[in-house]
């Protein structure tokens, strides 16, 4: 059974004065769930703060489950672990399916657009309500990896140390993708403009968008040992029928099959569109110039066979953040698991990093 934690709550602000967005537009109340393992010490300097991936909830030690324990890196009985839910989410946070004060009805497909930013800005105040001034470690993988270069630019002063894992601004492919997987729950008929009942979500549109997703986050090599070109495992014949799948068919239809039991398809929509938004200056000489701001050492780790952030691209910005002289390291983990190594292969990447 995973580690339970220490504390489990809701943090509610934003009632009076707006939460205004980066794309102009304002949320009001606004509401971060967040899970605490471990306490925080006396001058409360020993809080590790973990952002997780597009479909990732505040309860890390669910699914990081690997990362925790004596010797690794979130060791409670020396650290304090919080991990917030993203806005947007339907794991708790402020998104789609609250309602809107202003017409008394859910969000829906109405809900903003919510940049990386944001949920940086919005952890920090959480921060602020938990009497947390700077962060030991802000640590991530993917989008969560995102959130902890964005704490590292835009508080410097708060952060002393920052991991990035699987994470930098994302390609054109990458875009194209996750493009497709938005356009795949748009036209699904049961979409309704954004406007379904929970029990009633586009199931076809949002499992196709997980398959194409799961794509992404393995590799060919990974695909190749695991399924080949063998048919299907239930019996399936497909060199006799149209319909019939191969393995690899299979498991993806699988995947979507179970993610939407858990997830909501305008929360897929307002976080992977933040993931896509995501840069560190919208020039060279801007990201300079917002590198340059980075106090914190910084750990980047590549992933060898990650071909949505491929570790060339995540050694690349390690580069640029020397030429700035920010103290970076570069690590690369060795999996044939794809980007989602840092899931699949936790106890791997566990002994990469050692305790924090």
């Amino acid at each position: 059974m995973p580690l339970q934690p220490t504390v489990e709550a809701d943090f509610c602000f934003a009632e009076a004065d707006p939460f205004r967005l980066d794309c102009g537009e304002e949320i009001s109340p606004v509401r971060l769930h967040y899970a605490m393992y471990g306490t925080p010490n006396a001058r409360r300097d020993n809080v590790v703060l973990v952002c997780h991936a597009l479909s990732g909830s505040a309860r890390v030690a669910d699914w990081w489950e690997e990362m925790f324990g004596d010797g690794r890196p979130f060791d409670t009985s020396r650290l304090c672990i919080v991990c917030a839910n993203v806005l947007g989410s339907c794991y708790g946070s402020t998104g789609p399916r609250d309602l809107d004060r202003r017409t008394g009805r859910p969000y829906g497909a109405s809900f903003p657009v919510i940049t990386i930013g944001d949920n940086v800005r919005a952890q920090a105040l959480l921060m602020d309500h938990l009497g947390v001034d700077r962060l030991r470690v802000v640590i991530g993988g993917s989008i969560g990896g995102m959130q902890a270069l964005d704490w590292a630019i835009r508080f410097p002063e708060r952060v002393e140390r920052c991991i990035a894992i699987g994470a930098c601004p994302i390609s054109a492919m990458s875009l194209a993708l996750g493009h497709l997987q938005r356009q795949a729950i748009l036209s699904d008929p049961a979409w309704r403009g954004g406007d379904y009942e929970p029990d009633a979500q586009p199931v076809r549109g949002l499992a196709l968008a997980r398959a194409i997703a799961m794509c992404t986050y393995k590799s060919p090599e990974l695909f190749d040992k695991r399924f080949g070109r063998k048919p299907n495992r239930n019996g399936e014949e497909p060199d006799k029928r149209l319909a019939d799948r191969f393995d690899v068919g299979g498991y993806l239809d699988y995947q979507g099959e179970i993610f939407v039991r858990r997830f909501d398809a305008n929360s897929y929509l307002v976080i992977s569109k933040g993931m896509d938004l995501f840069d560190l200056g919208a020039t060279p000489e801007q990201e300079r110039q917002n590198l340059s701001r980075i106090t914190a050492r910084v750990t980047l780790i590549g992933i060898s066979s990650d071909w949505l952030f491929p570790p060339e691209q995540v050694r690349s910005l390690a580069e640029r953040m020397k030429q700035v002289g920010v103290r970076v390291e570069y690590l690369e983990q060795h999996s044939d698991h794809g980007h989602d190594a840092f899931l699949a292969d936790a106890n791997d990447l566990a002994r990469m990093l050692g305790p924090l």
